[in-house]
């Protein structure tokens, strides 16, 4: 039998991660394919660097929590993006990362334009995190 977990408990975990990120976290897109594990050493181009309003992601529903508020930013350099990194505000510790697909694509992470130009406006359009029952 494959293990489950109240929503309340799933709310939780999802709930802990904001928490142990906290507040302010750098979002990162990156050129290329994510490393092996959010442990591994960065790899990539950073293409556009964004620091997160305070409070960052809705609290969790039915083991399922969402970006809150606006993520926008102004790429820094130009390239296809194919995966962010997720830092603590000190923009060093790593702490999640994902992919990235335009929007409708089906990424952990969606923006409007996922080909970006130095200077262009960086759209975060979805992004969740879910904790499966």
């Amino acid at each position: 039998m494959t293990k489950q977990f109240a929503a309340a408990v799933r709310n939780a975990a999802l709930d802990a991660i904001e928490t142990v990120i906290g507040t302010t976290p750098i979002l990162k897109l990156r050129t290329g394919a994510a490393p092996a594990n959010a442990d591994a050493a960065d790899t990539g181009t950073v293409l556009a660097s964004i620091t997160l309003p305070s409070d960052w992601m809705s609290n969790a529903a039915s083991g399922v929590k969402s970006l809150l508020g606006t993520w926008s930013g102004t790429a820094s350099a130009a390239g296809t993006v194919g995966h962010y990194r997720l830092y603590k505000a000190d923009g060093t510790t790593i702490m999640e990362q994902g992919s990235v697909t335009a929007t409708g694509g089906g990424g952990d992470m969606t923006l409007d334009n996922t080909v970006l130009a130095s200077g262009q406006s960086v759209n975060i359009t979805g992004f969740t995190d879910t904790f499966a029952a």
